[in-house]
């Protein structure tokens, strides 16, 4: 069984590598929006604050490119991605023998720009070029992964980060578009719906399912429940469960049957979910966003945080 601290050093390098790109790109949708000068800005600008979660709206009273600086380039945000970069680099210095030269050079580039000293006058001369380079990086660097890392037990919990925060990621932004708090009228608009597609990197994948027909119901049903598109909540409950099920095998000493249990429930609620038979939209959502805690929860009381003796020859 692979040491406690690598496992959590690798699960958390996924979580905080998806989180970036996340935000990035919501940063990226975000500015665009404002550069078309429509009705469509306020709705996609509510959309996208809401989803990386501000609750006490400091950024609503900003600018939109003030906010956006701030999801970016904020050191006191934990969310932001210049400090989710960091604490990504400060996970894989932790555990530099467990991944490879190229991944790691691929990171450590990418924070270095972001955290030099001319980079918020890079960000303000060509923002939008800005964040596609971030996103294009996160993207390289999760193919060096993909290509250059065994596939064992440090890749699982690699990918395991990824795939629970892009649930949960995704949930957010569904949730801030269709929950049951939120006025019916925040998506009524035909480049806001694109504006959100953009947002989870569906535009492209739901045209060719749906054609152009986007309808808010389409692009609900397509993020939640569609099987082969890598960022619905469907594909993402899939593979935590696959994941989970392999790094399980390494854990039977310990008597827990916990978090692959739990997203084999989760991913079996998604995969014979009926939304016209569900409460709506938000009781899914919570329901996904309760279960991801659950599991991560139980991925710690397995992997991370088990007691010493459990461990321990008798």
């Amino acid at each position: 069984m692979m040491l406690a601290r690598v496992a959590d050093s690798l699960y958390w390098i996924g979580r905080y590598i998806e989180r970036a790109e996340h935000m990035s790109r919501l940063s990226d949708v975000m500015l665009n929006a404002t550069l078309d000068q429509n009705d469509a800005v306020v709705q996609v600008a509510r959309v996208a604050l809401a989803a990386v979660g501000d609750p006490e709206n400091h950024l609503a009273d900003k600018a939109h490119l003030e906010a956006v600086q701030a999801m970016i380039f904020d050191r006191d945000d934990g969310g932001s991605v210049v400090t989710s970069l960091a604490r990504a680099r400060e996970n894989a210095r932790q555990v530099r023998d467990q991944i490879t030269t190229e991944t790691w050079e691929r990171l450590n580039m990418l924070y270095l720009r972001v955290t030099d000293s001319y980079a918020e006058n890079q960000f303000a001369q060509a923002s939008s070029s800005f964040l596609h380079n971030i996103i294009a990086d996160l993207h390289l660097f999760k193919g060096a992964a993909d290509a250059t890392m065994s596939h064992g037990e440090g890749w699982g919990f690699l990918m395991l980060g990824v795939y629970l925060e892009r649930a949960q990621l995704i949930a957010r932004l569904l949730d801030a578009c269709f929950g049951d708090k939120v006025d019916r009228n925040r998506l009524n608009d035909h480049l806001a719906q694109m504006a959100v597609l953009r947002m989870a990197c569906a535009l492209e994948p739901y045209l060719r399912a749906y054609t152009a027909d986007i309808q808010p119901r389409y692009l609900l049903e397509f993020l939640l429940f569609d099987q082969d598109f890598p960022r619905s909540i469907r594909f993402t409950t899939a593979r935590i469960e696959e994941h989970l099920t392999k790094l399980a095998r390494h854990a039977e000493a310990t008597g827990r049957a916990g978090p692959e249990r739990l997203a084999g429930r989760l991913s079996a609620r998604l995969e014979f979910a009926d939304m016209d038979e569900a409460q709506g939209p938000s009781a899914i959502l919570g329901a996904v966003a309760a279960e991801c805690s659950r599991i991560h929860l139980a991925i710690y009381e397995t992997f991370v945080a088990y007691p010493l003796e459990q461990r321990l020859p008798a």
